[in-house]
């Protein structure tokens, strides 16, 4: 274990010296200030015409506007969800591809640390990168929290929003094994970066090809989609079923990913 630290505290100590990872950083916080400040004058817009004329008037979706928890934060979750989306496989496209163009990585597979230690070492590093990227996000809630008042004396309901930043966090550290082990098939940063992109994309939208399909179809597609497992914890809901989802998922990407290494450590 204290070699896969060293490699992830390399990996890290990398991204941090290099421009791109700070360009998903801007990109990140650039977007999801973009999309906060959209969500809170639509909030704004719906408590005043509550106000105006009764929440019995407005549709009834706009419940969700009653408080600041479910009509921003709750919403912001969702975005940034979709963001990750295309920033994990920016942020995961060198672990591998990067080495594998500067052939650093046969010299790596030539010394005597274990491929666990490098699958492990690498994920652990991207796992800090993207945490690191989704971390900018909370600084919404926390200025939310400072500014906003609410009826009981506080603007968020914070169980909730830990929930479902938690949620946020599972999503990032699922895209990444991913992103892992499609880095570690090819020498190409872009090309692995497509590829990922192109395997979470269907993945999260498996809910809407769902809706399509007569059970048990139904039911499986539901089951497998990133989407469903995390729209309850992103409201604050803790599901046991959704925690062993992505760690299935995470614990498959990994196990995948050191055969990979292996089959190319003796290639």
């Amino acid at each position: 274990m204290r070699t896969a630290l060293a490699i992830a505290r390399k990996e890290l100590a990398v991204a941090f010296t290099t421009p791109w990872a700070y360009a998903v950083f801007t990109a990140m916080a650039a977007l999801s200030s973009f999309f906060f400040v959209s969500l809170l004058e639509q909030f704004q817009q719906v408590q005043s015409l509550a106000r105006e004329n009764g929440w019995s008037k407005l549709p009834p979706d706009s419940i969700v506007y009653r408080n600041l928890t479910d009509g921003v934060v709750v919403q912001l979750w969702g975005v940034v969800l979709i963001l990750t989306l295309f920033v994990a496989p920016f942020l995961s496209m060198r672990l591998f591809a990067e080495e594998k163009r500067q052939k650093t990585f046969a010299l790596l597979l030539t010394t005597p640390v274990r491929p666990l230690d490098i699958v492990l070492g690498k994920y652990l590093g991207g796992l800090g990168l993207i945490f690191v990227t989704l971390g900018l996000t909370l600084v919404f809630p926390v200025l939310l929290s400072v500014v906003g008042t609410g009826p009981s004396g506080s603007a968020l309901e914070w169980p909730t929003v830990l929930l479902g930043y938690g949620a946020v966090l599972i999503w990032g550290a699922t895209c990444m094994a991913v992103g892992l082990f499609i880095s570690a098939l090819t020498e190409s940063q872009m090309l692995a970066a497509f590829l990922t992109f192109t395997v979470l994309l269907p993945w999260m939208l498996l809910r809407g090809v769902a809706q399509s399909t007569a059970e048990p179809l139904r039911s499986f597609l539901n089951y497998l989609s990133f989407d469903t497992q995390l729209q309850g914890m992103i409201q604050g809901v803790l599901e046991v079923q959704a925690l062993v989802f992505f760690a299935s998922v995470i614990l498959f990407s990994l196990l995948l990913t050191h055969r990979a290494v292996e089959a190319q450590r003796y290639a």
